[in-house]
């Protein structure tokens, strides 16, 4: 065989070994969400993190995902199990999905907007990239608490420079007849409307992956 050919041939096996050992060290994405991630209601596999994964995959794209995501889980809930989690998977990129939970029991919204905020300062931290997504209230909640529920979101995001899918639930909460795309509860997703989930967050998250 020629020498040239030899060398040649041996560094692009060398470096094709290094990139896929680089590809295999570099961090995970991390789910932190509540029962809208966590496939409430929902056969296994049919959730919008699921969904992403088989989009990763069907992309070519090495990066791997994990769902803590727990049914009921508030933003007081996630900030007190972040640290753990960054420790364990040291993720590259992070997507917190929380604060309806707050809201549907009431509690104070600038706890959670605090909540919120230590949480993104924990992942940068880190060196974690942050994707918030955002959440609404129905009206008959009051316009002033929907729309200061809604503001919070905004205002972390600004503050720490983070990116912001406005409004998680877009195109399934806000249409006509969107009884129609929930479970019997009324609160949580039909399996039919994750994919459109998964359509919400792609846009901003898709930037974000190299």
């Amino acid at each position: 065989m020629n020498r040239r050919h030899f060398n040649a041939g041996s560094c692009a096996l060398m470096l094709a070994t290094a990139l896929d050992a680089w590809a295999k060290t570099q961090g995970p994405l991390l789910v932190v969400g509540d029962s809208l991630s966590a496939e409430y209601g929902l056969k296994r596999g049919s959730g919008w993190v699921a969904l992403l994964e088989q989009r990763l995959r069907q992309q070519g794209k090495t990066l791997a995902v994990v769902n803590a995501s727990i049914s009921g889980e508030t933003t007081s809930g996630g900030r007190s199990r972040l640290p753990a989690l960054l420790a364990q998977h040291r993720p590259q990129l992070v997507v917190i999905e929380l604060g309806g939970n707050d809201a549907l029991r009431g509690l104070a919204l600038n706890a959670s907007q605090d909540n919120l905020q230590a949480m993104v300062q924990a992942c940068q931290g880190v060196q974690a990239k942050v994707l918030l997504l955002g959440m609404q209230m129905p009206p008959n909640y009051g316009p002033d608490y929907s729309a200061e529920f809604t503001a919070l979101y905004a205002r972390v995001a600004k503050t720490r420079g983070v990116a912001l899918v406005p409004f998680f639930l877009k195109g399934v909460a806000d249409v006509p007849q969107a009884d129609t795309l929930f479970q019997s509860d009324r609160i949580h997703p039909l399996e039919a409307a994750h994919p459109t989930l998964l359509d919400n967050v792609w846009p901003a998250l898709s930037k974000m992956i190299a």
